[in-house]
């Protein structure tokens, strides 16, 4: 692994895995929807991407004197089967929108993060009271989460994850 490949956070399957097809490659990646899991993994032609992956993340709100104010993320990793080079080729995305009473504001504000991003995001309150004088995690968001199921299953499937970081997905 070169240097570029670390900063774009490009992985490459172990020696002597096959690579399978693109259509077993897709199925897999879909395969990852669950019942018990935070996100989702669908269907990316409108998005320009083969799939995407996403998480939605709705924030604790924050209790102000007049207002209540909180914070809704969309996490997502857009993918493009690359069938020729047996690649994932993949772009992280986030926007995040702020309500407040129960409005959307209308300042939304998005970044577009490029190759392999870890955003983790926690809420914490302190004291607890009681015997309990420390802090309790009320919140907790990691995008790693997300994004290793699927670098497993792209590496385990004999194909190179790679982190897009110039030019389109």
């Amino acid at each position: 692994m070169g240097l570029f490949d670390k900063l774009t956070g490009t992985k490459h399957p172990a020696d002597g895995v096959a690579p399978r097809s693109a259509a077993e490659v897709h199925a897999a990646l879909l395969g990852l929807n669950r019942p018990d899991v935070p996100y989702a993994v669908r269907d990316g032609r409108e998005e320009g991407a083969d799939l995407v992956a996403e998480w939605r993340i709705l924030e604790p709100a924050w209790q102000t004197f007049f207002s209540r104010e909180q914070v809704s993320r969309v996490w997502q990793v857009r993918m493009r089967l690359v069938p020729e080079k047996h690649e994932v080729r993949s772009l992280d995305q986030q926007y995040e929108v702020t309500w407040v009473n129960g409005i959307a504001s209308l300042s939304v504000s998005s970044e577009v993060q490029r190759g392999q991003v870890r955003t983790v995001s926690t809420r914490r309150v302190i004291g607890g009271g009681g015997d309990d004088p420390g802090s309790t995690e009320t919140f907790s968001f990691d995008s790693a989460d997300l994004k290793n199921p699927l670098q497993e299953t792209v590496l385990g499937m004999g194909w190179t994850w790679r982190g897009v970081v110039f030019g389109k997905l």
